[in-house]
């Protein structure tokens, strides 16, 4: 049997495998006597409602034969015109309120689920950006024979990794969020940074210091000062071999950035309370949830390893 064949039976066995496991849990969904709505969740990730078009003072409606509708205000502002309305909830000579809804509109837009979608992926990535060079900053701190820089960094990476993410994400934003005046957002990457920088930070460490000393020493005899080695011969190689470790504390964080919805932030996991408080489609929804966190862990997980083949040819 080559080794060819061999490989198909593994894979049909993992196909196998996949669809047991799919029909268990169809078999475990229907025996828990669940109505299954997933129609309610598609509107919370695409809107495609129509949008109600409120009117912003006291106004006379006046509508021409096309369907046009102009709204002239007491107070003397510019007329409103809106020509584009799928409804008009007015009639000519009709006098309106402020705050009536007055027409609607047909509009495609991101849904609650979506927005916080979007919300978590800022998030992510403006502190996977920190995170980085905290942790940089940090492993080279760790590493120096400078006392009181390796006292510090040990210092802030024991604190860090000893205390719960949670726990740091309300310091930072009832205590320094006060101190400093930040406002939510900047007080929930400012958490996700520190915490995730100390880890960034000893999993750097590791990586230069798995490097041989003798390349520094050779770095060093073609006369190269201890900055220019450590950035063109050390760092490089470190950063090429801390990948696979990185890639998963850098996934963490995506998963770890739901727990700024306790400081009212609406990332993807309060977006996803939200919806299950308005529609009651419990599973639905958390399932969708879990689906699109899987799809921005998944594409960094893929580019990791784009950059892993990429530095791989290039040795």
């Amino acid at each position: 049997m080559n080794k060819k064949t061999n490989n198909l039976k593994w894979h049909l066995l993992f196909i196998f495998t996949i669809g047991l496991i799919s029909a268990g849990v169809y078999v475990a969904s229907q025996s828990i006597n669940y109505k299954w709505q997933w129609h309610l969740v598609w509107p919370y990730i695409i809107d495609t409602s129509p949008m109600d078009i409120i009117a912003q003072g006291d106004a006379t409606a006046s509508v021409d034969a096309a369907g046009t509708l102009t709204l002239t205000y007491d107070n003397g502002d510019p007329d409103t015109v809106i020509s584009n309305a799928s409804q008009l909830l007015v009639s000519e000579g009709d006098f309106i309120y402020e705050g009536d809804q007055i027409a609607r509109v047909d509009s495609v837009r991101s849904g609650l689920l979506l927005d916080g979608l979007y919300m978590t992926l800022k998030i992510s990535v403006i502190s996977l950006l920190f995170s980085i060079a905290i942790g940089l900053i940090t492993a080279l701190m760790r590493i120096s024979a400078n006392p009181f820089f390796k006292n510090l960094a040990i210092l802030y990476i024991e604190i860090i990794r000893g205390t719960p993410l949670l726990v740091q994400i309300f310091i930072v934003y009832f205590f320094l969020g006060t101190v400093f005046d930040l406002d939510k957002f900047t007080a929930g990457v400012v958490a996700l940074s520190v915490f995730t920088g100390a880890y960034v930070a000893e999993i750097l460490r590791s990586g230069i210091q798995s490097i041989s000393v003798g390349q520094m020493e050779a770095a060093r005899s073609l006369g190269m000062t201890y900055p220019k080695a450590m950035i063109y011969v050390i760092l490089p190689q470190a950063f090429r071999r801390t990948l696979p470790p990185m890639a998963g504390q850098l996934i963490t964080l995506i998963k770890d950035s739901s727990l700024v919805s306790v400081i009212s932030i609406t990332d993807l996991t309060k977006a996803g309370r939200e919806v299950v408080s308005g529609s009651f489609a419990t599973f639905e929804v958390w399932f969708t949830v879990a689906v699109l966190y899987l799809l921005l862990t998944s594409t960094l997980s893929w580019v990791i390893q784009r950059i892993e083949k990429r530095l791989a040819s290039n040795d």
